[in-house]
Parts: C-alpha cells; sequence; structure tokens
C-alpha cells in the first residue's frame, strides 16, 4: 500500500466530498478519484461506491479512513523524529558494560530529564561482544565498548567508533602476598606464576590481556577462575582464590593490594560506536555527544 494515497480517502470521510478534497490538496477530483482507485486495487477491496452526483464511503472504506487518521499521524511524527533540523526526540537504546553506564550513561539520564524531557534513554547491560551483536541486529542504537591496548579488538568497518577514555589497570592480589617480591625486583609479577588467576566470565579481553602481561614475564598463566564482577574478583583475591586485573582507580577494598602492570602496562579503552550514518537522527545525536562528554569529563 501506498501511504501517501491514505490522505484522499481520510479527507473524503471528513470532508463528504470530492471536488472539496481536490480543494483542499490542491489538486483535480479526477485526481482524487485515480488515487483512490488505485488504493482500492491495491487493497483488494471497494472503497467508494456512487450516491447521486457523489460518493459515498464503503463500509470497508470508513474503516480504512479510521485506520489512516492514525497511520498518517505517524508517519508525520516519524518525519519530524528523523528531521535532522527537528529538535530532539525520542527513545534511544544504549547498551554498555556496567562501569561505562554508571559513569557516563546514568549522568545523562538525569540531565536529559531536566533539559531535554522529549528525549529518553533505554539502557541494556552487555560486555562488548553482546553489545555489539545488539548494534548488529539493529537492537541497539549506541554500544558502549572497551578492549585492552595490549590486545586490540577487531574494529568492524560497518561501525563509527570513537574512543572515549582510557583507564590503567593493576593487578590485583592478595595484600599479604606483597611480602612474596624481592624488594627492587625487575620482574613483581613472576612472584605469581604459580597462583590461579580470575579472568571475566562474560569476555575474553581480560584473559587475552592477562596472558600477554605473563608472557612477557616469562610464564603461562592458568586462568582458573571468572567472574563478571569486579567486587566478585576482589573477594575471590581476599578468599585466596587467586589474583586478576582490577582498574588502578578504583579504591581497592582491604586485603587487596593493585601491583602496577608495567613493559607492558595495560590500558583499558572505552568506545562508543554506533551504525554508520545513524547520527543523523537529532535524538542519537544529542545522546552521543552528552554521554562522551561526560566520558571526557
Amino acid at each position: 500500500m501506498d501511504t501517501r494515497r491514505l490522505r484522499f480517502i481520510f479527507e473524503l470521510s471528513r470532508l463528504g466530498s470530492m471536488r472539496a478534497v481536490a480543494d483542499v490538496l490542491h489538486t483535480s477530483t479526477s485526481t482524487v478519484s485515480q488515487q483512490i482507485a488505485l488504493l482500492a486495487r491495491e487493497l483488494g477491496t471497494e472503497l467508494i461506491f456512487p450516491v447521486g452526483r457523489g460518493v459515498r464511503l464503503t463500509p470497508a472504506g470508513e474503516r480504512l479512513a479510521e485506520h489512516a487518521g492514525g497511520i498518517l499521524a505517524a508517519v508525520q511524527r516519524a518525519r519530524l523524529d528523523l528531521d535532522p533540523t527537528a529538535a530532539p526526540a525520542g527513545t534511544v537504546r544504549v547498551t554498555g558494560f556496567s562501569s561505562a553506564i554508571r559513569r557516563a550513561v546514568l549522568p545523562v539520564v538525569r540531565e536529559l530529564a531536566e533539559h531535554h524531557p522529549s528525549v529518553t534513554v533505554e539502557i541494556h547491560q552487555h560486555e562488548p561482544e553482546g553489545a555489539l551483536a545488539m548494534l548488529a541486529a539493529d537492537r541497539t542504537d549506541l554500544a558502549l565498548t572497551y578492549d585492552y591496548d595490549i590486545a586490540p579488538m577487531p574494529r568492524g568497518a560497518e561501525w563509527v567508533t570513537r574512543q572515549l577514555w582510557s583507564t590503567p589497570w593493576s593487578l590485583g592480589v592478595p595484600e599479604e602476598s606483597l611480602t612474596r617480591i624481592p624488594e627492587g625486583a625487575a620482574a613483581p609479577l613472576t612472584a605469581y606464576r604459580h597462583s590461579a588467576w580470575i579472568g571475566n566470565s562474560r569476555n575474553r579481553a581480560d584473559e587475552d590481556a592477562l596472558r600477554i602481561v605473563a608472557s612477557v614475564a616469562g610464564f603461562p598463566v592458568r586462568v582458573t577462575h571468572a567472574a563478571d564482577s569486579l567486587d566478585l574478583v576482589e573477594e575471590f583475591i581476599v578468599a585466596g582464590l587467586g589474583v586478576g586485573l582490577l582498574p588502578s582507580d578504583r579504591p581497592a577494598r582491604p586485603g587487596v593490594a593493585l601491583l602496577p602492570l608495567r613493559d607492558p602496562g595495560v590500558n583499558l579503552r572505552t568506545y562508543l560506536q554506533l551504525r554508520d550514518g545513524r547520527d543523523s537522527w537529532p535524538a542519537l545525536a544529542l545522546v552521543r555527544d552528552m554521554i562522551a562528554a561526560r566520558g571526557a569529563a
């Protein structure tokens, strides 16, 4: 069905004559008649019947006219929503990992409610692989992802990618274990070569980074445990279950020490990703820029 023709049947139901419809739409009565006939052919049912010198809607025509009002209004809302010059409005779907949501998305939600109430955000928590899968399936508009500089993730040409911030990470170890490291040791990591190591249960990036760090230090790692929560990683460490990556800028809980990683260092890089061409939507462009600003701050 060509939705543009719905305007003719809608106006006919409202005005009652083809002449009146032609006047409102600045066309001829023959064009009005032709467009309604084409619409009837597309739908396979009669929409009007002659009454004297005029026409009336059939029951099917009346039902279609009722639908047409809502359809035309929805099309108009969509045009306004997607107009690059229009005021931002609509719901933007954002998917990302938990710390990025806390840092850059939740503050934006509060700011939107105050300054842009016509724009809302729908949030889903996922690790990078899940976030990009949702982006590929068009189930989200923006994806917040990450990788480690020593184990970069593949860059898809289909995404527009903006790097937001970078955070140094350390090796979280039991505080009491620091006594094992000789003062001034050139390779302090070797003190943990026989330890169990803790990875991320929902993303291989942590495990890849750990293996590279250990390989440079000259030993293989045993990634024995996995968790998707930094709090749980810390609890594992305190319980003596192993050692694992933790952000250097996050205060560690009692019993956990942060061992700086150097040569190579490990930096987590956060990205904002979206499908190419989608940022012409004003609401999406607004949320994208606000998240980027929060991330930079």
